[in-house]
């Protein structure tokens, strides 16, 4: 299983090396050699899910090289396993997993999901999973910071992020996110099993019962002091334990904050928890997660039930405690759940400013 999990990720990275540097108009052919013709894309929402390598091609690929034709990838993380059951949120049905996050780059030169060009260099990040299937991706789950890519375009459809927000995101503070190489096993093993002691400390959280009490969950049995946190665009990113409780942790609890919801095997899709090294990492897509209890990022209370995109990578240091996660999650895919279509705000911030020397 070592050897496989070498193979997919050896197949990714060429495949995103070679994306990096064919021209455009070998882009398709590329896609083809390395993706199964019957793939299931989902990407974050305004885009969501597309059937088909040859969809795939257009509706996806042709239009984001039409708006950022010198477009680039750098991973700053980029990890693969098996899953085995290693993790209690993992299945043992033998899933072949390779994923990755870092930033995509390029010059904005034409709209994009209805977001004006900027004409500017664009520095949009992005979290990935992939389903391996004889050496080729059967499956693709990819968030896409497109509330990043409107913040530098100049529009802002959300009240400021709690933590700290603009800019690219850190990659790991070590340099050793890429794992080209086979790891050890124990490793990862320990990497995985830290995360799941983790996520046991989160679910002793009750809402009716701790209210705005966290200390509960306990988390600094798992984390350093001084983590880092690094959120998407609406979120930001914090730099100690005290930030990650005050500016995510906090508000999220506030606003949703169920727990034990997620255990319907009929909604979504848990992810490639697995641990490569000193790296952990697991994603869920479409997941019953919380109702929406109370104001979140401006938006009331719904009262609605809720589903959730969200990855993790998380580093574990050598203390054996967490001490950097990167964390994807599609809000503008939960927000329209909430009732507010942000695509929609956009659209209203681009008209109103037609004609204006708005700066």
């Amino acid at each position: 299983m070592r050897s496989r999990n070498q193979e997919n990720k050896a197949a990714v990275w060429d495949y995103w090396q070679k994306l990096n540097h064919v021209p455009n108009d070998q882009v398709a052919d590329v896609i083809h050699f390395a993706v199964h013709d019957d793939v299931d894309w989902n990407g974050s929402a305004p885009i969501d899910q597309v059937r088909g390598v040859d969809a795939l091609i257009t509706d996806v690929w042709e239009p984001l090289l039409r708006s950022f034709p010198d477009l680039k990838r750098t991973p700053d993380i980029f990890m693969g396993g098996i899953e085995e059951g290693g993790s209690r949120y993992a299945s043992d049905d033998g899933t072949e997993w390779v994923s990755g996050c870092g930033h995509l780059t390029g010059t904005f030169v034409e709209d994009w999901l209805g977001i004006p060009a900027s004409g500017k260099k664009t520095h949009m990040y992005f979290g990935q999973f992939y389903v391996m299937r004889d050496g080729k991706i059967a499956n693709s789950y990819v968030m896409f910071d497109i509330l990043s890519v409107m913040r530098q375009a100049g529009y802002e459809v959300l009240p400021p992020s709690p933590g700290a927000d603009g800019g690219k995101v850190p990659p790991p503070a070590a340099g050793d996110g890429i794992l080209l190489t086979e790891q050890d096993p124990l490793e990862g093993h320990k990497s995985i099993q830290l995360v799941d002691a983790m996520g046991s400390g989160l679910e002793r959280y009750v809402r009716e019962r701790d209210g705005g009490d966290m200390s509960r969950m306990e988390q600094w049995q798992y984390w350093t002091p001084d983590m880092k946190w690094y959120g998407y665009s609406g979120i930001g990113r914090c730099y100690t334990l005290e930030e990650f409780a005050d500016f995510h942790q906090r508000p999220w609890l506030h606003g949703f904050g169920d727990r034990g919801l997620s255990s319907n095997p009929d909604a979504g899709r848990v992810m490639g928890f697995v641990g490569e090294g000193s790296y952990g990492c697991g994603g869920i897509w479409d997941v019953v997660f919380s109702h929406h209890h109370g104001t979140y990022a401006g938006i009331p209370a719904t009262g609605k039930l809720l589903t959730i995109r969200d990855f993790d990578w998380w580093k574990r240091g050598p203390n054996d405690l967490l001490i950097e996660n990167w964390v994807p999650i599609d809000l503008i895919d939960l927000t329209r759940q909430m009732g507010v279509d942000l695509m929609e705000r956009l659209a209203v911030l681009v008209e109103e400013r037609k004609g204006k020397n708005w700066w």
